[in-house]
């Protein structure tokens, strides 16, 4: 202790000296605090859904949702009608592959008529059964976070229509085939199938026989038609300007993310 007051000047204020050692402390340890919290709030923010000026989050979520039900809409109404699929040259459902060398048979011994109509009663199944798709897709799209409707958004692309492809097929399909299938057979399009594929198994040189899921194959290409569909009205959306027909499409579209 005598060796500090030593060196000490005696001319030293003491009370302001204190004072003034106080403020310097303070002064760090606000700069300190500041520091922390800048870089912590940073990593924060990294983890916040960010939108372009002018655009809200929720706009961005109702943006996303109503392309996607527009789209929905659309395929529904383009498919669930009569010829939606069999005078579709993109969507018609014809026999599996397995099934088509059976085709070229018949049709080669004269049952070309029958084959025909199993074609037909197949595609109208389908074109029934797609009318029931749009309550499950609407459920889906209202279960959608705005964490997830931002970040498709900013995907651009067919992003929104593939994370509405991953979160639903399996629920759809689940759903979907036992309405297939009831309007399958409403329509006798299994008979139909089933007699074309009888037939051929009857052959004496059909050595393997044939016995494919009818309401499966159906239920695959119809839903892989509305999903083809969708996935075209988003990237209309995103890319023309003209297919925006509501304010909320034309500010969220419209902005660069």
């Amino acid at each position: 202790m005598q060796r500090i007051f030593a060196i000490w000047p005696l001319s030293y204020n003491l009370p302001g000296f204190i004072y003034q050692i106080d403020t310097s402390i303070m002064k760090r340890i606000l700069l300190l605090l500041t520091t922390v919290f800048l870089f912590s709030g940073c990593d924060m923010f990294q983890h916040l859904p960010t939108t372009p000026v002018g655009v809200t989050q929720a706009e961005a979520g109702q943006g996303i949702k109503e392309a996607l039900s527009n789209g929905i809409a659309g395929a529904v109404l383009q498919l669930n009608k009569e010829d939606g699929f069999f005078k579709n040259a993109l969507y018609k459902v014809l026999l599996p592959p397995e099934a088509r060398k059976i085709e070229n048979t018949l049709r080669d011994i004269g049952m070309g008529k029958m084959v025909d109509r199993a074609i037909l009663q197949i595609n109208r199944g389908a074109e029934d059964a797609v009318g029931y798709a749009k309550p499950i897709f609407a459920d889906a799209i209202k279960s959608m976070t705005i964490e997830d409707a931002i970040g498709l958004v900013k995907n651009g692309d067919t992003s929104a229509t593939h994370f509405f492809r991953v979160k639903t097929t399996d629920k759809l399909m689940a759903a979907f085939q036992p309405v297939i299938k009831a309007s399958l057979d409403k329509v006798e399009a299994t008979k139909y199938y089933g007699d074309v594929i009888n037939a051929y198994n009857s052959f004496p040189t059909t050595f393997t026989k044939l016995n494919p899921d009818l309401p499966s194959f159906v239920t695959g290409k119809a839903t892989e038609a509305l999903f083809d569909l969708i996935a075209k009205e988003e990237v209309n959306i995103r890319t023309n300007f003209a297919a925006r027909t509501s304010d909320i499409l034309k500010r969220v579209f419209g902005q660069k993310w």
